[in-house]
């Protein structure tokens, strides 16, 4: 099934990605960006938080953002 795929980490892009039924929020997570670093991205389906469980299903928009920008300080 298809659906938008936006990551805003670098220079970002945005793009239709196949993946398979029942792919969850966490497994997406896990190929695109890798894992353990959940806590430093804001994680959105259709514009709305979810929780790394929720299932996937054609046409969502899911968008991947760092809350810290790299080489800024804090």
């Amino acid at each position: 099934m298809k659906i938008l795929f936006i990551n805003n980490d670098g220079a970002g892009f945005a793009n239709h990605i196949d993946i398979e039924a029942d792919t969850t929020v966490q497994s997406l997570f896990n190929q695109r960006i890798g894992e353990g670093r959940e806590s430093n991205y804001l994680i959105r389906v259709n514009r709305q938080p979810v929780s790394s469980d929720q299932i996937l299903v054609e046409g969502d928009r899911v968008s991947i953002t760092p809350t810290k920008i790299e080489g800024a300080g804090s």
